[in-house]
């Protein structure tokens, strides 16, 4: 519709004595439409009513309307008819906090966004229900929504530092989430003094009659500062349990591990089959091993062994309750907080080294090519030979010949060894491989290699994986700091749990299909199975991943179909390995990335290349494994489809626990790293620039690893523009760019452990 001239020079117009502007016509349309809620009017009953009798006013009257509807006050019904928007003018859903001040509100059945400022969010935190009302919205600029009513919090605990006076306390906290700290009445605190480290809940929010926060202590965590204190606190303030119940440890002490005769007989006995475990140096809880033997001479069996953790902790019992809770165990930097008691995860279910285990298996039949001739997924009884820490079987592989972690095994490992050899320690001096058990370990290696090859040359994305892992002293100060990268033996256990998780999952959810059969894999006659799934990346990051590469001259090919979008990724991956940018495009693109998460609606696994994907290899730490395993059983013994639903509602929070568990983990490393930093300050290293934001620049030091920033205000003389598409900020006058991925010299400046904030500036 047009403009008229009147509505844009805003001008006011005479009417019968009165002069009437739009803010005016606002106001009245405005009001008009409030009395009359749910009725429609034509332009001719507006202007009747409204007296609107001269052809300025009914433009200009027009217009106005016309930017009501725009701003979701009116709604459009017909060209010349509008009525008042009651639909979506009040809504309910979930706020979403940011430390920038730019909140938001994802309405209830959307996924959406709307923005809310500071100023209109109330109390509101990070999860909290609220209701909200749509305000008008400016010409050009985009939605934006108000507070009006705060329904329910998602959290009332908090974490921080007490300070008492002779008359009140004081809770203040480690992040600025509040304007002000949080009163604590002297009888609600439970002894803690100036200086302890307090988790204390909330019992009375602010209000219209006071802005103030009352609290009460619920737990004394400890002297600030001291270790243990700073990790619990850090469980505490993400609602994760720092001590496991009496009732339930007690519980799990009465489950002996006691193997019966019956037991044995129900179960395939591998007990005389060659079986290792391999896992980090400092684990206790072994839930997967591996055996092999010879069925011919280019024929192997393999088997994969999990801890049958549902054989002890039974559906609904106190220690399932805690373990469904928890979902999963949690790793802190120095510490494990484990899903299951320790009696049962350490011991009875752990696949320790010369004792008998109870196991569910998947075991295979593989040719020299690593292709699957058979499978079967049975109870077992294995007796584990050999407990390796991944440094050891390295060594072993290297000692060996195997040194390239992405290519081929060496010659001299193939063909594998005899059958008459595959249940004996083979080392010999007439043998080529050297080390006790170097010929099983190697010829697992030399399997693992070709499943690799094949699920890469199916679309995997190959990103390799870096964990950032600290040295810690007596007292759990950190005394090194260093990235550990993903090796071949870490690759081999890796290679048959992804082989084992995906056979599971389709031994369930694939079905064959019959005439007249429709819809997509994991759709349709497939019983309930919490999968493990992953979605395509984002179409519109992935076009802006393209673009962005397109000028480092990578081609990035667009497609519809999932493998060949893998493939385009995986071939930017090889191309830039070894260039500057190489860093730079590897972040950019795992950004374009979805989580993983579970669901029993399959839809695969890209990132892995599955049309059928679930965990099924770690029930001790994993609560989804467990579900997965008694569902198994349930259907080898003739049950119906277990009810979607219920285990659909079990899959969210499992997925839930499990985000909450790695943003715990995260700041534990960000703690600790900023600790490792403390002795550090006036040191320059080289460093590159792993984020870029609006405020300033994230730069990570190649010695050690550890990130800091650098504020805008320190980046010299210029204001600088953030680009947020290409990743980088550009000076206004000197237009000097900032690139993620850009070498750069830092000097150390400031560390702030309450805060883990690690700050840099500029070296000369």
């Amino acid at each position: 519709m047009a403009t008229s001239k009147n509505s844009k020079n805003a001008g006011r117009l005479r009417k019968g004595g009165k002069y009437h502007n739009k803010a005016q016509m606002e106001e009245l349309l405005s009001g008009f439409f409030q009395q009359h809620a749910g009725v429609t009017f034509s332009f001719k009953q507006i202007f009747k009513e409204l007296r609107l009798n001269t052809h300025p006013l009914k433009m200009l009257a027009i217009d106005v309307m016309e930017e009501m509807a725009w701003d979701d006050f009116l709604t459009k019904v017909a060209d010349n008819a509008y009525r008042l928007n009651t639909d979506g003018q009040v809504l309910e859903g979930r706020f979403v906090r940011k430390t920038n001040g730019k909140n938001s509100f994802i309405p209830d059945g959307s996924d959406l966004p709307i923005f809310v400022s500071e100023r209109n969010s109330m109390w509101a935190m990070n999860g909290d229900r609220v209701r909200v009302t749509m305000m008008a919205r400016r010409r050009n600029h985009i939605k934006e929504a108000m507070v009006t009513e705060i329904l329910s919090h998602e959290k009332d605990t908090f974490v921080g530092n007490l300070e008492v006076d002779p008359e009140i306390a004081f809770l203040n906290l480690d992040s600025n989430i509040f304007s002000s700290d949080i009163i604590i009445p002297l009888k609600k605190l439970k002894g803690g003094k100036t200086g302890d480290k307090a988790l204390v809940r909330v019992i009375s929010w602010p209000s219209k009659d006071s802005q103030r926060i009352i609290g009460e202590v619920i737990d004394i965590l400890g002297q600030a500062g001291d270790n243990t204190t700073e990790m619990h606190a850090i469980l505490a303030k993400y609602g994760l349990p720092y001590r496991y119940p009496k009732e339930v440890e007690e519980a799990a002490k009465k489950i002996t591990g006691e193997i019966t005769p019956q037991d044995v007989a129900e179960r395939e006995d591998f007990r005389d089959v060659w079986t290792c475990t391999i896992d980090p140096h400092d684990a206790k809880d072994f839930d997967d091993a591996l055996s092999i033997r010879i069925l011919s001479p280019q024929l192997y069996e393999v088997g994969v062994h999990i801890a049958d953790v549902s054989h002890y902790v039974k559906e609904g019992d106190i220690i399932d309750r805690e373990a469904q809770k928890r979902a999963t165990s949690v790793y802190l930097v120095d510490r494990t907080i484990p899903m299951l008691p320790e009696h049962l995860c350490n011991y009875v279910c752990s696949l320790r080294p010369d004792e008998d285990k109870l196991c569910y298996s998947v075991i295979f039949v593989l040719d020299n090519e690593a292709n699957v001739k058979s499978y079967r997924i049975v109870h077992t009884i294995i007796r584990s030979n050999r407990r390796y820490a991944y440094e050891e079987a390295q060594a072993l592989l290297e000692q060996n010949g195997v040194v390239d972690g992405k290519g081929e095994p060496a010659p001299a490992l193939r063909p594998a060894f005899n059958a008459k050899q595959s249940t004996q320690n083979v080392s010999s001096s007439s043998h080529p491989f050297i080390g006790e058990y170097a010929e099983e370990i190697c010829t697992l290696d030399a399997l693992a290699k070709e499943l690799r090859k094949k699920r890469y040359k199916n679309g995997a994305i190959d990103f390799d994986s870096e964990e950032m892992k600290f040295d810690i002293d007596e007292k759990g100060h950190p005394t090194r700091c260093y990235f550990k990268v993903s090796k071949d033996a870490n690759k081999l256990i890796e290679e048959f749990m992804l082989l084992a998780n995906r056979t599971v999952a389709e031994s369930v959810g694939k079905v064959k299909k019959t005439k007249g059969a429709k819809g997509k894999p994991g759709e349709g006659g497939g019983k309930t199975l919490p999968y493990r799934v992953h979605d395509n990346p984002d179409p519109q990051k992935f076009e802006d991943l393209r673009t962005f590469v397109a000028r480092f001259g990578y081609k990035l090919k667009s497609s519809s179909t999932k493998g060949a979008t893998a493939r385009s990724m995986n071939q930017l991956i090889t191309e830039s390995q070894g260039s500057r940018e190489e860093k730079l495009i590897h972040k950019v693109a795992l950004r374009t990335m979805m989580k993983a998460k579970y669901s029993t609606h399959n839809i695969g696994h890209f990132g892995l290349a599955f049309d059928y994907y679930t965990h099924f290899t770690s029930p001790i730490r994993r609560y989804p494994d467990t579900m997965v395993h008694r569902l198994l059983t349930h259907y080898q013994q003739g049950g119906k489809s277990a009810n979607r639903n219920k285990y659909e509602d079990l899959c969210e929070h499992s997925s839930d626990m499990e985000q909450i568990a790695q943003n715990a983990e995260r700041e534990s490393i960000k703690y600790k790293m900023v600790e490792f930093m403390e002795d550090k300050i006036g040191n320059v290293y080289d460093a590159h620039i792993s984020g870029i934001t609006s405020y300033g620049i994230y730069c990570e030091i190649d010695e050690n690893h550890c990130e800091g920033m650098i504020m805008m205000r320190d980046l010299g003389n210029d204001y600088y523009d953030f680009d947020e598409k290409n990743y980088c900020l550009i000076g206004r006058r000197r237009h000097h760019r900032y690139q993620l991925g850009d070498p750069i010299r830092i000097e150390v400046v400031r560390t702030n452990l309450e805060k883990r904030q690690l700050d840099f500036i500029l070296a000369d």
